[in-house]
């Protein structure tokens, strides 16, 4: 279905929908009633969170993340008509579900090893290792075709985790259909790890994984307050590649009056990123009082609207947003029904819209009015 076609489409769905009334749960995320083919932006859901850890649980993100999407309102001033271009997530891919499942307790089974302190050259923690990172490598270049083939089609993509270590065929692919980029990172973490615990492909690897894509011409990290020495070493001989804006730095330059804005730190944040900018939003970036339930929370961390003034910011920069992750979401593992347990989902659910309308907006620009569809 081409743009024009996609657009005729939507104007018929868009005369018929209300938008200020209750969300169907039978139509689209955001109880939006575009399917993945009318819409502009497609969400892919990788439901995979193979080498966490410290807990499990977000797995189960991308689809919390929807089922709470209904509670969100569609209207926000700052992008009010965003959602007509189409928002779409696709069916979460049930050959990513069992890959994951499978590795998942062989991942488990390393990290205990080592934890007992198994040695690193032991046959059968190498082994298991080995088919840990064949696995991962299988889904980054699954997430690269599936990726590849919507950006063809015009599209604009971002992805749903799971675990952070999930975007990297995404990055793969906008490298090869935008070429260069940067990347803005808001997390606790650096995620420079090289093979953390033995697995290429770690969560705690996903940013150094991405500085081997050539096309990456600068990570720019925003929040980070727990971090090893290899990681401040790698990134402080990089100063070309990379930028950081600790979490304690940025609170301590507001103490001391060196900062007296978020809006000043915000600007020499995106100073630091080149005209085309991926996001890379790992929840754990936030306070942890709004993911609680998240792999690894931190205390410290961005509060809901210094995330959301941030991602304006870029917008408001005429940068261009050409895609997004949102990572590490997980609901309760207990008490499902209590309105505790929907909690990181449904700041998840919110923090994904702001992406979603932030995104379009910046690729296709503010939508037209209806009267001239």
């Amino acid at each position: 279905m081409d743009k024009q076609i996609r657009h005729e489409s939507r104007a018929l769905k868009i005369k018929a929908f209300e938008e200020s009334t209750a969300a169907q749960k039978n139509n689209q995320i955001f109880g939006l009633p575009f399917s993945v083919k009318e819409s502009e932006l497609v969400i892919i859901p990788v439901p995979w969170e193979v080498t966490v850890s410290f807990r499990p649980g977000t797995a189960n993100g991308p689809r919390a993340i929807r089922d709470a999407s209904y509670q969100v309102d569609l209207y926000d001033p700052i992008t009010p008509d965003a959602w007509k271009y189409g928002f779409s997530m696709q069916s979460i891919d049930k050959r990513i579900q069992a890959k994951a499942h499978y590795l998942r307790a062989i991942a488990a089974d390393c990290i205990d090893h080592q934890e007992q302190g198994c040695s690193s050259e032991d046959p059968k923690l190498v082994h298991m290792q080995q088919e840990v990172n064949q696995g991962s490598n299988w889904l980054n270049n699954l997430l690269y075709e599936k990726s590849l083939m919507c950006l063809n089609e015009e599209k604009i993509v971002g992805v749903v985790g799971g675990d952070h270590s999930v975007p990297l065929g995404l990055m793969q692919a906008l490298a090869q259909h935008h070429g260069s980029y940067g990347i803005l990172h808001i997390d606790a973490h650096f995620d420079q790890r090289d093979a953390f615990e033995g697995f290429e492909f770690s969560h705690a690897s996903i940013m150094r994984n991405a500085s081997r894509i050539d096309a990456i011409e600068k990570i720019v990290h925003v929040g980070i307050r727990d971090y090893c020495r290899e990681e401040a070493y790698f990134v402080a001989h990089s100063p070309k590649r990379f930028k950081t804006f600790t979490d304690k730095t940025m609170a301590f330059t507001q103490f001391t009056g060196e900062t007296t804005s978020w809006a000043d730190q915000c600007h020499q944040i995106i100073a630091c990123l080149p005209s085309r900018v991926y996001i890379s939003f790992d929840i754990d970036g936030l306070d942890p009082s709004l993911c609680p339930h998240t792999g690894t929370p931190v205390p410290g961390g961005l509060s809901f609207q210094q995330a959301r003034f941030l991602l304006w910011q870029v917008l408001r920069s005429g940068k261009k947003i050409i895609g997004f992750d949102l990572c590490e979401v997980a609901p309760a593992s207990n008490n499902k029904t209590s309105w505790a347990s929907d909690w990181d989902a449904n700041v998840g659910a919110r923090i994904l819209y702001h992406l979603c309308s932030l995104t379009v907006t910046s690729m296709l620009g503010a939508y037209p009015d209806q009267k001239n569809i």
